[in-house]
């Protein structure tokens, strides 16, 4: 398809919009997942039983993976596996963003259609990071505005949001914002957030609210925040750096290293929260109350052993990506999330 996406109708759904399916990518690299990935491995499982509990959900994997990842899911009734082979698992990035479009003045049919971004390894209203997409291992060539414009091209957005950084420890990805803060209904953010003075992320926190506090949406509404405490602080140890194989290709993994555990790294599914849940008794209890509080319509589950994601350099939002409804089919699936809840 020629031209940018926006011009011809498309939009990004919101992510609490109806969903078709879920897509995951499967972890295998000895170089960024710990003891060749069999620890990330079972918790992939459960997310992704987790979520099929409440939307369908297709798991890619690669020719050698296959076999294994079917054997694990071939009793799952609402878990498909394909092959697919890829470079990591990080679905969020890798994977296009969906955006649809519904008929009318002279598109004859609705129509949904996936953004093939340039992937460079990690290297609605919109919010992002400065600290991510003006890295100059990202964007180089590129002024802040021409990004804005783009974003605003690709996913049908009217105003985009820079807050200065992303979550402390989150190198990785050079400060992607779905470790800080995300939309949770229109004009309401949720934010990481630490009550520690001491503690680095605080400063952050605090920027970040205080750019949320002063912005408005596309629509004029001041932003609401909502905060919600980070766990730990968690640090990689000696056994799980030693875990994991340098190749050359990927990032050294350095024991004492701060994770960048957040649980704003969730999913929203069909009437369900699928959030990570770190070990930390107290944090663990905490944000699952907070998400049913800003989420009460939907049933919170909280993913054990989410530090395996995160010691990979991420969390359940960014191993999975939404696919939305078509709009023809909106309804329907509306009603479809109706009787099944009920």
């Amino acid at each position: 398809m020629e031209g940018h996406p926006a011009k011809s109708g498309f939009r990004m759904p919101a992510e609490w919009e109806p969903h078709e399916q879920c897509w995951m990518g499967w972890p295998e690299r000895p170089d960024n997942w710990l003891e060749h990935a069999a620890p990330a491995q079972e918790t992939f499982v459960r997310t992704a039983i987790a979520i099929s509990k409440f939307e369908p959900v297709t798991i890619c994997a690669s020719t050698e993976q296959y076999p294994n990842v079917h054997k694990q899911m071939q009793h799952q009734t609402n878990i498909r596996v394909v092959e697919m082979s890829m470079n990591d698992s990080w679905f969020r990035d890798m994977g296009p963003t969906f955006v649809t479009r519904k008929a009318g003045s002279g598109i004859t049919k609705h129509s949904i259609a996936g953004i093939d971004w340039e992937f460079n390894a990690w290297g609605g209203t919109c919010i992002t990071t400065e600290e991510c997409l003006l890295s100059p291992n990202r964007n180089p060539n590129m002024t802040k505005l021409e990004i804005e414009n783009e974003l605003k091209d690709y996913l049908g957005v009217t105003k985009v949001i820079w807050i200065p950084c992303g979550l402390c420890g989150d190198e990785d990805t050079n400060g992607h914002v779905d470790n800080l803060c995300c939309f949770i209904k229109p004009g309401v953010v949720l934010l990481s957030w630490t009550d520690d003075e001491k503690d680095p992320q605080y400063e952050r926190s605090v920027e970040a609210l205080s750019t949320l506090s002063e912005s408005v949406d596309m629509k004029g509404r001041q932003i609401e925040v909502v905060k919600i405490h980070v766990p730990g602080p968690l640090y990689m140890t000696e056994e799980e750096a030693a875990g994991v194989i340098f190749s050359g290709h990927s990032v050294m993994r350095e024991s004492g290293t701060r994770l960048a555990a957040s649980y704003v790294d969730f999913y929203i599914a069909n009437g369900g929260i699928i959030a990570p849940a770190f070990g930390d008794d107290k944090r663990d209890k905490e944000a699952c109350q907070v998400l049913q509080k800003a989420f009460p319509e939907h049933e919170v589950v909280m993913v054990e052993g989410a530090r395996e994601i995160v010691l990979g350099g991420g969390n359940i939002h960014c191993i999975t990506q939404q696919q939305p409804v078509r709009p023809s089919w909106e309804a329907r699936a509306l009603s479809f999330i109706k009787i099944e809840r009920e």
